[in-house]
């Protein structure tokens, strides 16, 4: 095991591999229950407002196939389904659309950045996706990944760093937004935390844990209030 994660998993972290396992077995609920109907970019995108939520999880499908970090906003809206399963498949495919870029080679490089992940190796994977970023810069979920990885590796102001960056490139990725939120907390600035944690709720209303942290955020705001008078 690195010497990086040799302490108890830190809640950016935490949030991290919940996602993973998340986009994993919602990819496989979609495997499953997504019918066998092929669609095409445009009736991919259009099934996204079918009426018939199997029609709506079945155009995820045919869109995680066929699109690019671009195509996630058009499902980010499905975060708010009236479905249960439609949101937990609309999860796993804004992140799993997030980590394509569209790029082959840039793809086959990003997945071995995950591979590294995986594998604990922090150093080389901040190496693999500081490659990345530095071939293609446009590319957000290249810097939200080293984000995470610089947490783990107790850069926290690098990381605060690339998460202003995949802001900047991305407003609604409520995963950097979140993470971002969870630093600034830590060091005592909850005002700039409930910001970003307002923003990212209204983005992803179901995101785990977002009331119990904005309350505790508001309660840290007064408290710092009343000491100041």
């Amino acid at each position: 095991m690195s010497r990086y994660l040799r302490c108890a998993l830190p809640p950016i972290l935490k949030m991290t591999v919940a996602v993973t396992l998340a986009v994993v077995l919602c990819a496989m609920q979609l495997a499953h229950a997504a019918s066998e109907e092929k669609l095409n970019y445009q009736q991919a995108r259009k099934a996204l407002g079918h009426a018939e939520p199997q029609r709506r999880i079945n155009g995820m499908h045919q869109l995680l196939k066929l699109g690019t970090a671009k195509d996630a906003g058009v499902v980010l809206s499905l975060l708010d389904d009236a479905q249960p399963a439609v949101r937990q498949v609309a999860l796993a495919t804004v992140w799993q659309l997030w980590g394509k870029s569209g790029d082959a080679a840039i793809d086959k490089l990003y997945q071995e950045g995950l591979d590294r992940m995986q594998d604990r190796d922090v150093p080389k994977a901040i190496q693999v996706f500081s490659d990345i970023i530095a071939k293609r810069p446009e590319f957000a979920e290249a810097w939200n990944k080293r984000a995470t990885l610089y947490y783990m590796a107790g850069e926290y102001e690098l990381s605060m760093q690339d998460c202003e960056e995949v802001i900047k490139r991305l407003p609604e990725h409520f995963g950097a937004l979140v993470g971002y939120a969870q630093m600034l907390a830590e060091r005592s600035q909850p005002e700039r935390a409930l910001a970003l944690m307002e923003r990212a709720s209204k983005i992803n209303p179901y995101l785990a844990n977002a009331e119990l942290m904005m309350a505790a955020l508001r309660i840290q705001i007064e408290n710092k209030r009343k000491s100041m008078i």
